[in-house]
């Protein structure tokens, strides 16, 4: 505590700390909140060049799908809706096309002209390439706030990487990832009620994960299923009760620092204890810091 923070009056300082604690906007404000556009475009920069990394490493088995027979394919219903082609050779170029689009996307993250063109290209190819990947009765959850931000990202047009501006383009874009981000914690949760009912959480859900998927770190967990059961209660009541707090733009910037670190830090122990991870999801996360810090110049004078 400085000497000037000392010499004030506690009442003064305990109205300091509650302020802290409030929001920073009204509510129906939230989704328009000014946010610096430095922050979209290292944000952009970071999504885009993600893209290669998922297509190429985390993903590469979807271009398996161009040899799996036809009739194996039971598409999602956006691929019912619209007249999507059924997988074959035409995918391995899908994943070259995807690629180069990211690139080039990455390299145009600041030029008005070719940002929404290059963007909303990925993000179509991109939901493209997850509706061959997930249409095999297998559908990943981590996937959705990432392509929440392709599809939002574009919508703000020209955003420098020194850009010192704050728009409410920005500020809405950011607030839509925002709710993806959450509604991926809460809806997961009510999945988790809704079709292993409270079995999921009372049984041994956790232990059987650990079977499956030990690690040197999770393995002895199995020797302790009291540690195991209380983490299923405790994963629901963070999915339930602490996710919608990254929804709250805090005055005191540690406050979201912190909520974004433990989440990411959820993930991180995740996948030490059962080799899962949610690097889509990941970053997305990003988003709710002001990634326009890591560009010294874009920040407030």
């Amino acid at each position: 505590m400085t000497a000037e923070a000392a010499a004030e009056p506690a009442p003064v300082r305990q109205r300091a700390a509650a302020s802290a604690l409030r929001p920073r906007v009204q509510p129906g404000r939230w989704l328009f909140s000014p946010v610096p556009l430095a922050r979209i475009a290292v944000l952009r920069v970071v999504v885009y060049l993600f893209v290669p990394v998922d297509v190429l490493l985390t993903t590469t088995w979807v271009r398996a799908h161009a040899q799996v027979p036809g009739e194996l394919y039971a598409p999602l219903r956006l691929g019912r809706v619209l007249p999507l082609p059924t997988p074959g050779p035409w995918v391995e170029a899908l994943q070259v096309v995807l690629v180069a689009a990211a690139l080039v996307a990455a390299l145009a993250a600041a030029r008005s002209r070719l940002t929404r063109v290059t963007g909303w290209l990925v993000a179509v190819l991109y939901l493209e390439w997850m509706v061959v990947a997930m249409s095999y009765g297998k559908v990943d959850h981590d996937r959705f706030a990432f392509l929440v931000a392709l599809f939002v990202l574009p919508s703000v047009g020209c955003a420098a990487l020194r850009s010192r501006e704050r728009t409410e383009a920005a500020g809405w874009a950011l607030s839509m990832i925002a709710l993806a981000v959450v509604a991926t914690y809460t809806l997961a949760a009510v999945a988790k009620i809704r079709y292993g009912g409270w079995g999921w959480v009372d049984g041994s859900t956790l232990t059987w994960a650990v079977l499956r998927r030990n690690t040197p770190l999770s393995e002895p967990l199995l020797d302790m299923p009291a540690v195991l059961h209380a983490a299923q209660y405790a994963l629901v009541l963070m999915e339930l009760a602490i996710a919608p707090l990254l929804l709250v733009r805090w005055r005191e910037p540690r406050i979201t620092w912190g909520l974004a670190g433990f989440f990411l830090g959820f993930h991180l122990m995740t996948f030490s204890m059962v080799t899962i991870i949610f690097l889509p999801h990941c970053i997305a996360l990003l988003s709710l810091l002001p990634l326009e810090k890591l560009v010294p110049s874009a920040a407030p004078p």
